[in-house]
């Protein structure tokens, strides 16, 4: 059984045991301006990327918190980056499916931290920052791409302070990468 996926660098990723050595960034970005939120359920010409998501998420971040360690911004901007493999799965299929995902998740997750220079797994202060700025997104996301009522949304996804003048606009595959890599470089360069 084949258990790599080869990616456009050239890379063959192993998915059981994922080596840093075998990551690129730009496999990374290229790979989640092409993953759709929401399973393509959105309004607009372009489905709303994870790499989109991903900024907004580090942007979040930044606005919740204001003086967030460059490593901690890194790792919102990553904190979905194992989705260029496997692909956003949503959360009730997640719990449906019958094997360690979260643990698969982690792994390849882990792999890519120490490959772009953070730590594999954050302090929980920063992973509960980064679950708050997640939070929020799923939010804004919710009502201004998916068809949710400002209701509905805050009963499921609960209710975000201080997201009130963010507006999401979804751009073709192509603009979010670039917009995904320079972000990246930015804070590459903070670190």
């Amino acid at each position: 059984m084949r258990a790599w996926q080869r990616m456009l660098s050239g890379r063959r990723l192993n998915l059981l045991e994922p080596s840093p050595l075998d990551i690129e960034i730009e496999d990374i970005a290229h790979g989640l301006s092409r993953v759709a939120r929401w399973n393509g359920q959105t309004n607009g010409e372009w489905a709303f990327s994870v790499a989109e998501h991903s900024v907004l998420v580090e942007s979040l971040t930044r606005r919740f918190r204001k003086n967030i360690p460059p490593a901690w911004r890194m790792a919102a901007l990553l904190h979905d980056a194992a989705e260029y493999v496997i692909g956003d799965l949503i959360s009730p299929f997640k719990a449906a499916v019958g094997f360690d995902y979260k643990g698969f998740e982690h792994s390849l997750q882990g792999a890519i931290h120490i490959r772009l220079g953070i730590a594999a797994i954050p302090p929980d202060s920063a992973l509960k920052l980064i679950k708050r700025a997640d939070r929020a997104s799923v939010y804004l996301e919710a009502v201004q791409l998916a068809g949710f009522t400002p209701a509905e949304a805050k009963q499921i996804f609960g209710s975000p302070r201080g997201i009130e003048n963010i507006a999401l606009s979804p751009v073709p595959p192509a603009q979010a990468k670039q917009i995904f890599l320079d972000r990246f470089e930015l804070l590459a360069g903070l670190i």
